[in-house]
């Protein structure tokens, strides 16, 4: 057979003719990935169907539930809207403006991402509350009361903030990339700068908007602290109350989390239609446009991005300084422990969810059958699933005997003990984060496989390589760096989330953020202020991951 037939075959079904053992087992140990890492939300839609019709659409329909709802939908569309303001105008000034320092600006325009919201949302409370430092000052002043900073507006603003940078990294992506000789063409035609801008520049960065505002809007749906802490009611913090709380209706966790996946599932949708059906000018080239003089525009472009920088790193890093000088003996309270155990999970997860990636971004990566695109999109699924969603399923999964019974209907005995053993475990809460994280491996690993030459691959295999041979000693060294990437980024996702971590750790097990929601909660900000510096430091390294990609042009 000839080589190219070869080359087509094993990137049509992914195997070759001498290989199609392995690339059968590739192929099944893929599907058993997927499937893993999607039986929580399988789980999850057992037991909610499993309560009935009727009494669903009667959890659906009462206003407590249609009032969260309602809420949900509202702090997602200000959050998107939000963040597109703040975002696409930073993008457009560092890339198309002669904006002073714009190297700068795009380091600072991006360092929001390693503080998590819910760090923002505390720090910002304590900045700006009722009895917050921004009340202190004013006081001698006369000013009794300053506006609450809890609620809608409170949770919005915090979550903009810290979630904007979604959707300036991927326009100021699309901005890098688009051919800027269409904008001089548009001007030759008598178009205005503004006119330019909206009918060509526009539809070429619009789907790198779109995908920054679905990261946002799904962070925002997902995200459990920010509007637990600013006292607003959104499916997050109903899911983890009725999970923790006695007298709940039956079913009332698993009904909110379908819900919740619904509106998830409308978000990816819309997103889908704006940024896959957007018509693009085919560019030759990333040729740049010349830059926009600012003129005396300048002053009020920097002036906006210093509000930025100020309030996205200025307050809480002030605060947290602030409480560690004036912390006293509140500050050494920390235990170490903490971050230990914060670093076990981290890496387990990492290491685990490295593991599962290559077979699937491997299967994805070397075959364009319909089976392989259903593997790589399921999972992704645990990527937009909440981690309040996931950590009900989970605690479902090993707390159901009739669930297990009715998926295992021989041996389920046995089954049920080995399963409900590793509740509230270590391996439960690490299974939670890969379940979670594990597309930003296969991402990653996928990406680097895709730069690989099957000739090479096809090489070592006619010098009589096996099929594993030849990966170990071909592909593996080539996608080296995309694996640990995919680690790293596993790694610092995991030391950051919050609500799985909450309702999966084992009883005694503290975190880095387990132990700053408990000391924030008896109100010991000082206590704080070290474990939270080191998240804060820890989740900063994620920018060497993001930024070393990025191509400046001073």
């Amino acid at each position: 057979m000839a080589t190219s037939d070869r080359l087509d075959r094993l990137r049509n079904d992914g195997t070759g003719d001498d290989d199609g053992a392995a690339g059968f087992s590739l192929a099944v140990t893929a599907g058993a990935v997927a499937a893993v890492v999607s039986l929580p939300i399988i789980v999850l839609v057992v037991q909610a169907t499993d309560y009935g019709l009727g009494h669903l659409l009667g959890l659906v329909t009462q206003p407590s539930s249609v009032q969260v709802a309602v809420n949900s939908v509202v702090l997602t569309g200000i959050v998107t809207v939000g963040c597109v303001a703040v975002g696409v105008p930073l993008a457009v000034l560092t890339v198309q403006t002669d904006l002073p320092f714009r190297r700068f600006w795009t380091v600072v325009g991006a360092l929001p991402l390693v503080v998590p919201s819910y760090i923002g949302a505390f720090t910002f409370i304590a900045a700006f509350g009722p009895r917050g430092e921004l009340a202190d000052l004013l006081a001698p002043l006369g000013v009794e009361r300053i506006p609450a900073i809890y609620g809608l507006h409170g949770a919005a603003l915090t979550l903009v903030l810290f979630t904007y940078p979604y959707v300036f990294l991927t326009t100021r992506a699309a901005l890098l990339s688009f051919d800027g000789t269409l904008v001089e063409a548009a001007r030759t035609l008598n178009h205005s700068r503004w006119e330019a801008f909206k009918r060509v520049t526009v539809p070429q960065i619009l789907p790198g908007v779109a995908a920054g505002t679905l990261l946002s809007s799904l962070y925002a749906l997902s995200d459990f602290g920010t509007p637990s802490l600013m006292r607003y009611e959104v499916f997050t913090q109903q899911i983890y109350v009725a999970q923790r709380s006695l007298g709940v209706p039956e079913g009332y966790p698993a009904m909110l989390s379908l819900q919740l996946l619904a509106i998830v599932a409308v978000v990816l949708a819309l997103e889908s239609r704006v940024g896959g059906s957007t018509s693009a000018y085919i560019s030759r080239g990333a040729s740049r446009a010349n830059r926009v003089e600012l003129g005396v525009w300048k002053w009020p472009a920097l002036a906006f991005c210093s509000l930025v920088a100020v309030l996205c790193l200025g307050v809480p890093l002030g605060v947290l300084v602030w409480w560690l000088v004036r912390g006293g003996e509140a500050v050494f309270e920390f235990d170490p422990t903490a971050a230990w155990n914060s670093l076990r999970v981290a890496v387990g997860a990492a290491v685990v969810a490295t593991l599962l990636a290559l077979p699937v971004a491997g299967y994805s990566a070397r075959s364009t059958s319909v089976t392989s695109t259903v593997v790589d999109r399921l999972t992704y699924v645990g990527y937009a699933v909440p981690g309040v969603v996931i950590g009900v399923a989970l605690i479902y999964l090993t707390t159901s005997v009739d669930l297990l019974t009715w998926w295992l209907p021989v041996g389920a005995d046995a089954v049920t003990g080995v399963v409900q053993s590793v509740y509230k475990t270590v391996p439960l809460l690490v299974f939670a984060y890969v379940v979670r994280f594990l597309p930003q491996a296969v991402g990653t690993v996928r990406s680097s496989v895709l730069q690989v030459d099957p000739k090479l691959t096809e090489a070592a295999r006619s010098l009589g390589r096996s099929s594993t041979g030849a990966f170990r000693e071909v592909t593996l060294p080539l996608i080296a760096p995309g694996v640990a990437a995919g680690a790293a980024l596993v790694f610092l996702t995991t030391m950051k989330e919050l609500p799985a971590t909450l309702m999966l750790s084992p009883i005694g097990f503290e975190t880095l953020v387990s132990y700053i929601w408990l000391v924030r909660g008896a109100g010991s900000y000082g206590a704080a202020a070290i474990p939270a510096l080191v998240l804060v430091g820890v989740s900063a390294l994620s920018m060497v991951v993001i930024l070393a990609q990025e191509r400046y042009n001073g």
